[in-house]
C-alpha cells in the first residue's frame, strides 16, 4: 500500500514533534502530509490525549496520521541523550510544552540552535511569551473565552457560546505550520534555520480582524447577535423550513435581493421603503424575516434550497455532521482517506488543498505508543544490545522491539 497519495513536497525532511492534544501535533500532520518524516516524541505513558477517552483518540486519530512514534521518558539522562540524537537528524523541531519547560529540558531554541543553526524551531503556547500570562496553560477553550470568541457567539440574549469545535487549536496549527514553510523557505536562501512561535491567542486575535477593523471603524464594540450579519440583510439569515429544517440566505445586494423578492412571489418589496436599501433592511430585520418565513418557510428544505440556487441566490442548508459525513461533493474532492494500517483502519479529512490537482496527504494511520521506538534508535546508531538495555531500564517504551535486530544468517 502507498503511504501517501499525491506529491510530497517535503520528502527528505524530518520533523521531531513533541506536541500532545491538537495544536502543535497538528502542525506536525500538515507537514506529515506534505511528506516529511515526522517522528512524534511520546512520554512513555504515551501522548496526554491517549488517556481521556473516545475524545482523545479522536485526537490522535485527526491530528498524527503517517507519523512515526517514539516513546522516551525525558526525565532520565540517557532518554535526553536520546532526544538530542534525536534532534540532531531533525530539520524542525515542534512542541507545545509550557512556557519555560522545554528549556529546563535543555531544549530550548537557544540552545538548539547554537549547536543546530540550521534548524527550524517551532512551538506554540496559550498566551504567548511575552506578556503577563506567558506562563498559563493554554487550552482552546480559554483562548475562545478571553479572547472575545464566545463573547460574539450563540443568541444575543442568550449565554456566550463556544464555536462547536476546537478552533482556537487548529487555527494555532495551522499558523504554526504557515511559519514552519516559512521558515524552510528562508533557511533554504540563507542556510540558517529560524525559532517560530505562535499562541491560540494570536491565532484567534488574528481570525477576528476584519472584527477589529469594524471596532475601530465605529467605535462600538461588536455584540453577540446570533445569526444574520449586523450590517447587512438579509445576510446570513436563518429560515425555517415545513420539514423541521433550516437554511441560511443571503441577498443583500440590489441586484440580489430584487431576485429574491421574485423569487418569494413579492416583486414590490424592491421599492417597498422598509426594503428598498440595505440600511432600512437591517433597520427592518425583523419583518423581513416574517416575510421570508410565511414564504420559503412553507418549502421543504431541500426544495427551498434549490429554488433559491437556481435564482442564483447564496443559501446553505443547515446540515446535521452525519449528513456532511456522505456529502457527494465532500467524498467527490479526495479531501477524505482511508487510513489503514496494522492497528488501525479509519478515514479522516487530509490536507485542504491540491498542488497541480493532486493532494498531498498521507493515508497511513496514527501510530501507537512507541510503534517505531526499535526503528528510529536503530537509525540513531544504536545497537540492539543498547536498544534493549533502554527499553528494560525504562527509559524507551519499544513496541517494534525486534524491528533493529540484526537477521540471523543460516547455519
Amino acid at each position: 500500500m502507498s503511504t501517501t497519495t499525491g506529491i510530497r513536497p517535503l520528502a527528505g525532511l524530518r520533523v521531531v514533534d513533541f506536541g500532545q492534544y491538537i495544536a502543535a501535533p497538528g502542525a506536525g500532520q500538515n507537514l506529515a502530509d506534505l511528506g516529511a518524516d515526522v517522528i512524534k516524541v511520546e512520554p512513555p505513558a504515551g501522548d496526554q490525549a491517549r488517556g481521556i477517552g473516545h475524545f482523545g483518540t479522536a485526537m490522535v486519530r485527526a491530528n498524527n496520521r503517517g507519523k512515526r512514534s517514539i516513546a522516551v521518558d525525558l526525565r532520565a539522562p540517557a532518554g535526553r541523550q536520546v532526544v538530542r540524537d534525536l534532534v540532531a537528524s531533525a530539520d524542525v523541531l515542534l512542541h507545545n510544552f509550557r512556557h519555560g519547560v522545554s528549556e529546563r529540558l535543555g531544549l530550548g531554541p537557544d540552545t538548539l540552535l547554537a549547536r543546530h543553526p540550521r534548524l527550524v524551531y517551532g512551538f506554540v503556547t496559550g498566551f504567548g511569551t511575552r506578556g503577563p500570562s506567558a506562563c498559563r496553560a493554554g487550552l482552546d477553550i480559554a483562548a475562545q473565552a478571553e479572547f472575545a470568541v464566545m463573547d460574539l457567539t450563540g443568541a444575543a440574549d442568550g449565554e456566550p457560546q463556544r464555536v462547536g469545535f476546537t478552533i482556537a487549536d487548529v487555527l494555532a496549527a495551522q499558523a504554526l505550520t504557515s511559519g514552519i514553510l516559512a521558515a524552510l523557505l528562508q533557511r533554504a536562501a540563507t542556510g540558517r534555520g529560524e525559532v517560530v512561535e505562535t499562541s491560540l491567542m494570536e491565532a484567534v486575535v488574528h481570525a477576528q480582524a476584519a472584527t477589529w477593523a469594524e471596532y475601530e471603524l465605529s467605535g462600538a464594540a461588536p455584540r453577540r447577535r446570533g445569526n444574520g450579519q449586523a450590517l447587512a440583510a438579509p445576510a446570513a439569515d436563518l429560515v425555517r423550513t415545513r420539514d423541521g429544517g433550516a437554511l441560511v440566505v443571503s441577498a443583500y445586494t440590489a441586484e440580489k435581493f430584487a431576485a429574491l423578492c421574485e423569487l418569494i412571489g413579492r416583486p414590490g418589496l424592491v421599492t417597498d421603503p422598509r426594503f428598498a436599501t440595505n440600511p432600512a433592511r437591517v433597520a427592518h430585520r425583523p419583518e423581513l424575516l416574517d416575510l421570508l418565513h410565511d414564504t420559503l418557510g412553507r418549502l421543504d428544505r431541500a426544495e427551498a434550497v434549490e429554488r433559491l440556487r437556481s435564482a442564483g441566490i447564496v443559501c446553505g442548508a443547515v446540515r446535521r455532521f452525519d449528513e456532511v459525513v456522505g456529502d457527494a461533493d465532500v467524498l467527490a474532492s479526495g479531501l477524505i482517506a482511508d487510513c489503514t494500517g496494522e492497528r488501525a483502519a479509519y478515514t479522516a479529512p487530509t490536507t485542504p488543498f491540491s498542488l497541480g490537482g493532486t493532494r498531498p496527504a498521507t493515508s497511513l494511520p496514527a501510530p501507537g505508543v512507541g510503534e517505531h521506538t526499535g526503528r528510529v534508535l536503530a537509525e540513531l546508531g544504536r545497537t540492539p544490545a543498547e536498544i534493549r538495555a533502554l527499553t528494560e531500564d525504562g527509559v524507551v517504551v519499544c513496541a517494534d522491539a525486534g524491528a533493529a535486530a540484526p537477521k540471523e544468517e543460516p547455519a
